[in-house]
């Protein structure tokens, strides 16, 4: 049986109160048929569309009644993830690229009531008719100035033009200032803006370098954070190449993430984020926003975005939720500053010591969502059989074909060694280090 209740909801989420933009969120959105939300990134927009979108579902419809379209293929994912620890009973499906078009549609045959997905691939799927669109009552359009942003128009117009003439609309967006297209046809939007009351608390800091080459300042820089998470933004995919074989070469334990990558390759490298296996992520403004990490520490620009947007988006990646947080720019003393950087005050450094590895490490194991496996599962199966106490077992993620489990580095051997090839409920599962 579908569960509507919110406060049952909240409950499975474990979140004890929703904050005010929530709740003005979901008496807009309930009531209103076109409604702009601007909030911060981290502030819970997500769950404020969400809330009203399964309240308005139809229990005897087997169709898709809501559609939620994505800049990326991390939040279409993160999405789905938020939308299945609501436990509602409804299905739920993502569609994107890097993946199979044949599974999305085997998935898409056994209508979910909710589909998530990037533009590209949700309009691929209206033109081949792998889906009805008439029944969709509302449509979101998540970080919308992103897709925007990142070319995609055409997709996002052929997208509301196979939709209702009825259907709502919910536009949401990290950013101020934003210009609405026009092919989404708002007539009378309500607008909820939280970005001036909701403001982050972000101390700047430069960070000179003493040469054009900022590598060694980086080390320095995170020598100087010591062993806490942190976010290094590059503009250029070579550029993470580069700084990252550097870290290795110094013994810095990180993870890259960057659109050339896998897709299976930058979901594990998030993963290993989250769970505390790595403590820096090395990445390009893909990681920005619209990607589910915990909160950060610290920001580090390596080099600096050319518009003033992304770079709030970059440094809301920490302070989030009424958290603290330090962003450091590194720059060399004949870099040409952006106007939008004046007045920001530089820091010496105090070098402490290289960053300890992590306690933890990841391992994957060969059985996930679709074999019925759960979380509790997981953990029955670590404890069981292989022997861990409950603080030597970490963050444990499904996926449809596979799941991650965080363990402690001094536990890793003999995990694999007692647990690879066992018996997983009624799956015999190989184990790995991610």
């Amino acid at each position: 049986m579908a569960v509507k209740n919110k406060q049952e909801i909240l409950d499975k989420l474990g979140i004890e109160q929703l904050n005010s933009m929530q709740e003005e969120a979901i008496l807009k959105i309930s009531t209103c048929s076109e409604v702009i939300l601007l909030s911060p990134t981290g502030t819970g927009k997500t769950l404020a569309f969400l809330l009203p979108i399964i309240d308005s579902i139809d229990d005897d419809l087997q169709e898709v009644q809501a559609l939620i379209v994505v800049p990326t293929r991390e939040l279409a994912i993160q999405i789905e993830q938020v939308v299945r620890e609501m436990g509602t009973g409804y299905k739920i499906n993502a569609v994107y690229g890097g993946r199979s078009g044949s599974m999305d549609k085997l998935n898409l045959k056994h209508r979910p009531s909710v589909l998530i997905g990037t533009p590209g691939r949700v309009s691929d799927h209206i033109r081949r008719s792998n889906f009805a669109t008439k029944h969709i009552q509302t449509i979101v359009l998540d970080e919308f100035d992103k897709s925007l942003e990142i070319g995609f128009k055409d997709e996002m117009e052929e997208i509301l033009e196979a939709l209702p003439s009825q259907v709502k609309k919910v536009l949401t967006s990290a950013t101020k200032n934003i210009e609405i297209p026009s092919f989404v046809e708002l007539k009378d939007p309500i607008n909820i803006d939280y970005l001036d009351t909701q403001k982050p608390k972000i101390q700047i800091k430069y960070v000179d370098s003493p040469s054009k080459d900022k590598l060694q300042t980086l080390l320095d820089t995170l020598c100087h954070i010591g062993n806490n998470s942190s976010i290094v933004f590059c503009n250029f995919r070579d550029s993470i190449e580069r700084v990252s074989d550097f870290l290795y070469d110094n013994n810095i334990g990180h993870v890259c993430f960057h659109g050339g990558m896998e897709q299976i390759d930058r979901e594990t490298s998030l993963i290993k984020f989250r769970n505390g296996s790595s403590q820096i992520l090395l990445t390009t403004d893909l990681a920005a926003r619209g990607i589910d990490v915990p909160a950060i520490k610290y920001i580090i620009h390596y080099h600096l975005p050319g518009k003033e947007t992304e770079f709030t988006h970059r440094n809301g990646r920490t302070a989030r939720m009424h958290d603290n947080g330090t962003v450091y720019v590194i720059k060399w003393e004949n870099d040409e500053l952006p106007e939008y950087m004046e007045n920001i005050g530089s820091e010496s450094l105090s070098i402490s010591c290289t960053p300890e590895a992590s306690e933890w490490q990841t391992i994957i194991i060969s059985g996930g969502r679709r074999d019925n496996i759960s979380k509790a599962d997981i953990a029955g199966f670590f404890f069981r059989l292989g022997e861990l106490k409950k603080d030597e077992l970490g963050l444990i993620e499904l996926k449809q074909d596979c799941s991650f489990a965080a363990v402690k580095s001094s536990r890793i051997k003999h995990v694999l060694k007692t647990l690879d090839n066992g018996r997983l409920k009624k799956k015999k599962v190989r184990l790995k280090l991610a």
